[in-house]
C-alpha cells in the first residue's frame, strides 16, 4: 500500500513516523513545500528573543534523518496543487522550477496547517512588517531586528503568539507595544484573568492598547511590526477536491480523521474539531491535538481502530517570569452554550509560604452548578501553574466533579505545594457553594450593589487596607473584631462581604451565617475587582492560607 502525506511538521511528520512503525512494507511519500519537514514552530519566538541561540536546534528532523530512520520518501520544496480523488492521484509542483508531475496513492493524508492572516490594510506589505509561521520567518525577523538596529516594535494582535513575540522582542531590548482590537489581550482567557497578565506585562514595560485597530501600518511609529491577528486554515486544496467543508472553511472529518472521501484523511490546523466539553465545532491550532490526530489517522490507515475524542484547548504561555494557562471552556463559551455554571477565584501560593521562593497564583475554575463537573480553568502565576493546569485538564477529561477535586491526593512537600493544594482548595470552595455553606457574588456585581441602600457592603480587611481603597458606602469591620461587633450589623439588611482576596471574607461569612445573617462573599476579593475595574498595578504580594498577607522582610 502507498500513502502520500501532504505537509509535515506536527501532524504530517507524526503520521509518517507512526505509519512506518506499524507497517515496515508500506510505501510512504511525504510532500512538503517548505525546506523543513519537522521543526519546533512553538519555539520560534524564543529564537527571535535569543533564548534559543543555535538555529539548528529548531530543526527536529531533516529529510536525510527521516529517510535513514524510517525509510520515508521525503520531498521538500514540492507542493501538491491538485487532487483527483477519482483517479487517486495528486499533482505536484516543484517550487524551484515550476515543473509538475503526478503521484498515485492508495491513501492520502492532508496536513496543510494554517497560515497567518494578513489584514487588507495599507502598509501590510512593508519591508518591516512580518508574520511568524516558519523557520525562515523567524530567521527573517531576527536578522532584520539585528541588521537594522531596531529600537521599537509594534505587535498587532494580543493572542498567545503575539504575547510571546512581545516578550521576546522586549528581551532583545526593544520598546514594545501590543495593539489588540478586542477589549482584552489573550481572548482564550476571560477578562478577569487576562487583566492579571496585562498588568504584569505593563509592569515589565510593555505598552498595551486594547479595543484599538490599525488603519495604516505605515503610520505606526515602530521600527519593526509583527502581524499576529490569527490564522486561516490552508484548506483550499481540500475544497477543490470536493471534500466536505465547514462554513468556516475547515476540513470535516469523522473520529478516525477520515474525510468525506474514504481514501483521504486530514489532520492538524486545517480540520474542524469537536470541543471535548461542549461538543461544539471549533478551530484550535495547537501542536498537541495535531500530533494526536496524526497518530490516530495513521492507526486507521493501518486498520487499527482509533478515535479522536475532541480537544479541550489546553494551552500555556510564558511571559517573562509569569506563566498563564487555560483548559476547557471559558466563561464566554459557557454562556453561549447556555450551560448552568458558576466560577470560583482563588489567590494561592505556589508552595508553602514559609518555604523560600513562594509566589502567588490566581486561579479561576468554572463548574456546572447542576452536576458539579469542572468545565474549565485558567491560572496566572509565576511557578507551579503548569502543574495545576495539567491536573485540572485531567480532571475535565475524566469528567470529575468538585468533590473529586477535594479527594485528589497530590504530592506535597514545602518546596512544591501546600498540604491543601490549590486544586484541592478549588474543590473545597465549589463544594461549599454547592452544599449551601457559602453564597457568593462577583466583581461585575459590585457596581449595582454600590447603588443599593437596602444592603451593607461589609469590608473585613484591616483599617490600613481599607484606607488604600474600598467600595462606595462600604463599612469596615476588620475580621478579628467581627464577633464583638455583630450588634452593629443587626437589622441592616443582607451583607455583601469582601476582603482583599476572598479568604478572610469567607471566614467572616461563616461567622455571620451561623449568627443568623443573610450574607454573600465577594469571589476573588477587592484585589480582583481593582485589577479588572480599576486597572490596578500588578500585585505580587503573597496571600497566607488564612487570608493574612505575609510581610516581606
Amino acid at each position: 500500500m502507498k500513502t502520500v502525506i501532504v505537509g509535515g511538521v506536527a501532524g504530517g511528520a507524526t503520521a509518517a513516523a507512526r505509519l512506518r512503525r506499524l507497517d515496515e512494507g508500506m510505501d510512504i511519500v511525504l510532500i512538503e513545500r517548505g525546506q523543513y519537514i519537522s521543526f519546533a514552530n512553538c519555539g520560534l519566538p524564543y529564537y527571535i528573543g535569543g533564548e534559543i541561540i543555535d538555529r539548528e536546534e529548531l530543526t527536529l528532523q531533516t529529510p536525510e534523518d527521516f529517510y535513514a530512520r524510517f525509510r520515508i520518501d521525503v520531498r521538500i520544496l514540492e507542493e501538491v496543487v491538485d487532487i483527483d480523488p477519482g483517479a487517486k492521484t495528486v499533482r505536484i509542483r516543484r517550487v524551484k522550477d515550476g515543473s509538475e508531475y503526478s503521484e498515485s496513492y492508495d491513501k492520502l493524508l492532508l496536513s496543510p496547517g494554517a497560515k497567518p492572516f494578513v489584514p487588507p490594510i495599507p502598509g501590510a506589505e512593508g519591508e518591516n512588517v512580518f508574520t511568524l509561521r516558519t523557520i525562515p520567518d523567524a530567521f527573517a525577523i531576527r536578522d532584520y531586528v539585528k541588521d537594522k538596529g531596531c529600537k521599537t516594535a509594534a505587535v498587532i494582535g494580543g493572542g498567545f503568539i503575539g504575547l510571546e513575540m512581545a516578550e521576546n522582542l522586549a528581551r532583545e531590548g526593544l520598546e514594545v507595544s501590543i495593539i489588540e482590537a478586542a477589549p482584552q489581550i489573550a481572548t482564550v482567557l476571560d477578562e478577569d484573568v487576562a487583566c492579571e497578565a496585562a498588568s504584569y506585562l505593563r509592569s515589565r514595560g510593555i505598552k498595551i492598547y486594547t479595543s484599538a485597530t490599525v488603519e495604516d501600518i505605515s503610520a505606526l511609529e515602530a521600527d519593526v511590526v509583527i502581524l499576529s491577528v490569527g490564522v486561516r486554515p490552508e484548506s483550499e486544496l481540500a475544497a477543490r477536491a470536493g471534500l466536505n467543508m465547514s462554513e468556516r472553511g475547515l476540513i470535516l472529518t469523522d473520529e478516525t480523521m477520515k474525510t468525506s472521501d474514504e481514501h483521504i484523511y486530514a489532520v492538524g490546523d486545517a480540520v474542524a474539531v469537536r470541543h471535548f466539553v461542549s461538543g461544539a465545532e471549533m478551530h484550535i491550532a495547537l501542536a498537541g491535538p495535531a500530533n494526536k490526530q496524526g497518530r490516530i489517522a495513521a492507526d486507521n490507515i493501518c486498520g487499527i481502530k482509533s478515535r479522536y475524542k475532541g480537544t479541550q484547548g489546553s494551552s500555556i504561555i510564558k511571559l517573562f517570569d509569569m506563566t498563564v494557562a487555560a483548559t476547557g471552556l471559558n466563561e464566554r463559551q459557557i454562556k453561549q452554550l447556555g450551560i448552568p455554571y458558576d466560577k470560583v477565584f482563588l489567590w494561592s501560593s505556589s508552595h508553602a509560604t514559609y518555604y523560600p521562593g513562594a509566589s502567588n497564583m490566581s486561579l479561576k475554575v468554572l463548574f456546572n452548578t447542576e452536576t458539579g463537573k469542572i468545565l474549565g480553568a485558567q491560572i496566572a502565576g509565576q511557578t507551579g501553574v503548569d502543574k495545576r493546569i495539567d491536573v485540572l485538564a485531567t480532571a475535565i477529561r475524566a469528567g470529575m466533579t468538585a468533590q473529586d477535586l477535594t479527594e485528589l491526593e497530590l504530592s506535597y512537600a514545602p518546596p512544591f505545594s501546600s498540604a491543601k493544594d490549590p486544586v484541592n482548595m478549588a474543590g473545597y470552595v465549589i463544594e461549599n457553594l454547592l452544599t449551601g455553606k457559602l453564597r457568593q457574588h462577583h466583581w461585575h456585581d459590585v457596581e449595582d450593589l454600590e447603588k443599593r441602600s437596602d444592603i451593607v457592603l461589609l469590608d473585613v480587611r484591616t483599617e490600613e487596607e481599607f484606607g488604600n481603597g474600598h467600595f462606595k458606602n462600604a463599612v469596615n469591620i476588620p475580621l478579628h473584631t467581627l464577633r464583638d461587633r455583630l450588634h452593629e450589623l443587626r437589622g441592616k439588611g443582607p451583607l455583601y462581604v469582601s476582603c482583599q482576596s476572598g479568604l478572610r471574607s469567607y471566614i467572616a461569612v461563616r461567622i455571620l451565617m451561623q449568627n443568623g445573617f443573610d450574607c454573600s462573599n465577594l469571589a476573588g476579593g477587592y484585589r480582583l475587582y481593582a485589577a479588572v475595574r480599576n486597572n490596578a498595578e500588578f500585585d505580587s504580594a503573597l496571600t497566607h492560607p488564612c487570608g493574612v498577607k505575609v510581610k516581606k522582610a
